[in-house]
């Protein structure tokens, strides 16, 4: 699903559940961050790396860890954009050159309502009339969930080119029903690109009736146009 609606520039590895396929492995640093968490943390975690270091491999990178920093950020070996996900029933990896990718950020979730009271926890009071309509013209989407994985790629994409956090009321989206697409308006600074100061991270999504997956790619200002 994710490889539906990222350009082909990035390499990208799913699964829909956490059988390792043959050369499947972790590496020993990567067996030490997991060793203590509970089991289905520790499949999860395995699965993404296995399906990262398949797709890297797609790119010529030799097999290496990849490690969370102190936030649980993946660390990617150098001259890598990338980004991980994973939800109930599908775990997927997206990775690019850095010559050709300035970021990546990729998200996953359950096409089912948010839990009571998150919402107004992750959208901002412009963005939930916005959802109403939404609704009214699909209501097989759940477009709140679809509201907090448009917010999770943002915040995946906008990391490595901020190295700061983005809070949920930092980045107002507005979601096109009609072509798969959404827009993020930053509302914070954001950070300098090439000379030019980035305002608006644009995305697209995906829906069936069990999962619901976003991406945002921001081209690398150095890749080469056609």
């Amino acid at each position: 699903m994710i490889e539906l609606i990222l350009p082909s520039v990035v390499a990208t590895e799913a699964a829909y559940d956490d059988r390792p396929r043959p050369g499947d492995r972790l590496l020993p640093p990567e067996r030490e961050v997991i060793a203590t968490a509970v089991a289905p943390r520790q499949r999860e975690f395995t699965t993404v790396r296995h399906l990262a270091r398949r797709a890297l491999r797609r790119l010529g990178h030799p097999d290496a860890p990849i490690l969370p920093n102190r936030r649980g950020v993946p660390q990617w070996p150098p001259g890598i954009v990338g980004s991980l996900t994973h939800c109930a029933g599908y775990r997927a990896a997206a990775v690019s050159p850095t010559r050709l990718s300035a970021t990546v950020g990729i998200d996953a979730e359950p096409n089912a309502a948010l839990p009571d009271g998150i919402l107004d926890a992750v959208s901002l009071p412009s963005e939930r009339p916005h959802l109403v309509a939404l609704a009214a013209h699909r209501p097989d989407v759940h477009w709140d969930r679809l509201l907090f994985s448009a917010k999770e790629s943002v915040f995946k994409a906008w990391h490595p080119l901020s190295h700061r956090e983005l809070d949920f009321t930092e980045a107002e989206i507005t979601i096109d029903p009609s072509d798969g697409t959404f827009a993020a308006r930053l509302l914070v600074p954001g950070p300098d690109l090439a000379g030019h100061r980035l305002t608006t991270l644009t995305g697209r999504w995906h829906s069936t009736h069990p999962l619901l997956t976003t991406a945002v790619h921001l081209p690398s200002p150095t890749a080469p146009t056609t």
